[in-house]
């Protein structure tokens, strides 16, 4: 029992340095909620190994991501804040993007890193990095560059100001989403092989008719179907060589680019799924995830790692929803929306837990949880304070993992890809613009939405799938809930502490309010 008691975590306690444990966070990209069968017994897919953690962990069910698109999301995670905070307001950042991690900001892996740990990302970054850009040529800072400046850049020169200028001590992977430009590796701060191709890919297998990836520079050999295997494998190896360190831990973070666009399972991964490619894909994504637990068993660190595996959005519908619903499977489980949107497909996600000894076998956890609380979390299990500059928006949720149905976090913000917002409290949620703020309908800009209020109100109790708009009939809870959401964003933090002024000023109405009325313009790809 006196042991049971001294591995309880508590951020007043801490543990032993010796007891300081390897921490693994694995994030997909674009995965749906309803894709794991752990999550959705109705699911036409079968994850073994996202099942093996919610069976061996803690599965919360009310997990979100700050924002509904790739490049916020991977901020908020790594700096513990909204990204909205950022000069990022909406949309996502492109291959040839400078940082947008600020300078000086603590992020999880510099904070990890100064306390000692080795510290390894391996996969998609997608928060900028600094290329070395040709004389007299440009490239755009904060969206996906067009295709005239896609060799803008000296490509033989390293890149700065990339992971390992935010607490990684190394490094490998893609720049930005598999879809993005360069096709090429990066080791630590340079690419691999020079990029001297031109080309895409297919955006789904077998569609040789469809859509390919936006083209541009790419090394020779490089193929976009290995990179989940690729990743896979240099995860597995950072493992091996840090396991032999056994002076201080490890931090590895993966940001897998599966199941993302190209949607392109290897040869043993086709057809697997019975559904599409996008179901093979889940598959193999599972596969990976796989490697990296049969390699935490196989080195005898499983239980003393904490795993974290999550998604940084809902399925995009580049998984061709109608086909996966003909056969009787919704990526986004019984969720409204998808990637991009406000509505709860948009960022409610999987969440799986675990540390064996620590985190109870076989739980789940209703409480309100957003991937910004990891920082906090992992602060709290080393028994350390976050100064108020640090993760502001990030509240530690190890308390749930002896009382499941503690509510360390009381106000969840969502962010949408046209940087409309919503705020989510107990079982409200107030969405401040006329439609989805992504790409289901009503489309912001597309569809016409000025009959309607600019607010929209759901109980998520009685109403899990937004049908229901009852801001009219709630006036003081649309007052309530718009009060905290200003307070939130004037304040520079959500988190307790002191206000903090070096934050950009936001504009919680904007984007709704642009979305009220539908304006003619040309589609833009999907990131």
């Amino acid at each position: 029992m006196a042991s049971l008691l001294f591995a309880t975590v508590s951020a007043s306690s801490g543990l032993l340095a010796a007891d300081r444990p390897n921490i693994v966070v694995i994030l997909a990209d674009d995965l749906g909620y309803g894709d794991l069968s752990c999550l959705n017994s109705d699911s036409k897919l079968t994850t073994p190994n996202w099942d093996r953690l919610s069976r061996e962990g803690m599965t919360y069910l009310d997990a979100h991501t700050p924002s509904a698109v790739c490049t916020p999301t991977r901020y908020g995670l790594l700096t513990g804040r909204y990204c909205w905070r950022s000069k990022l307001k909406s949309g996502v950042l492109g291959g040839l993007s400078p940082r947008l991690i600020e300078p000086g900001r603590e992020t999880m892996a510099s904070f990890l890193q100064s306390r000692g740990y080795h510290t390894g990302c391996v996969g998609k970054w997608h928060l900028g990095m600094e290329w070395v850009v040709l004389p007299g040529k440009s490239v755009t800072e904060l969206s996906i560059e067009p295709r005239d400046q896609v060799f803008n850049v000296d490509y033989s020169q390293p890149v700065s100001n990339g992971p390992l200028s935010v607490g990684f001590d190394e490094y490998f992977g893609i720049s930005a989403s598999l879809d993005m430009v360069p096709y090429a590796y990066l080791r630590n701060d340079r690419l691999t092989a020079a990029p001297t191709e031109d080309r895409g890919f297919l955006m789904m297998h077998g569609r040789e008719d469809g859509p390919t990836t936006r083209q541009g520079p790419a090394a020779p050999g490089f193929d976009a179907a290995s990179v989940l295997p690729d990743l896979a494998r240099e995860a597995v190896d950072f493992l091996e060589r840090a396991a032999k360190d056994d002076r201080r831990p490890f931090f590895l973070y993966v940001p897998l680019a599966s199941p993302h666009t190209p949607i392109l399972p290897t040869a043993e991964w086709q057809g697997r799924s019975g559904l599409n490619p996008y179901g093979d894909f889940v598959l193999q994504t599972d596969w990976a995830v796989g490697e990296i637990l049969a390699t935490l068993d196989r080195l005898g660190i499983s239980d003393s790692t904490l795993v974290v595996a999550t998604s940084d959005n809902g399925c995009s519908p580049q998984a061709q929803f109608p086909e996966l619903l003909e056969r009787g499977h919704n990526p986004n489980f019984v969720f409204r929306g998808h990637k991009a949107d406000l509505y709860e497909g948009g960022h409610r996600v999987p969440f799986l837990v675990r540390w064996p000894g620590h985190v109870p076998a076989g739980a789940s956890s209703r409480s309100l949880v957003c991937l910004t609380d990891v920082f906090a979390t992992v602060a709290d299990v080393l028994g350390e304070a976050l100064t108020d500059a640090t993760a502001e928006d990030s509240f530690s949720f190890a308390s749930t993992w002896s009382d499941a149905s503690a509510s360390p976090r009381k106000l969840l913000v969502s962010h949408s890809i046209d940087g409309s917002f919503a705020i989510r409290d107990k079982t409200w949620k107030l969405l401040l613009c006329p439609g989805s703020g992504g790409w289901s309908e009503p489309r912001p800009n597309r569809d016409d939405t000025s009959e309607g209020p600019l607010i929209q109100l759901f109980d998520l109790v009685k109403d899990i799938g937004e049908t229901r708009n009852v801001q009219a009939e709630q006036p003081e809870i649309v007052s309530r809930l718009i009060a905290e959401l200003e307070q939130i964003a004037e304040s520079g933090r959500s988190r307790p502490g002191e206000r903090q002024s070096n934050t950009t000023p936001v504009d919680i109405w904007a984007a709704g309010k642009r979305a009220h009325q539908p304006v003619a313009r040309p589609r833009r790809p999907l990131p």
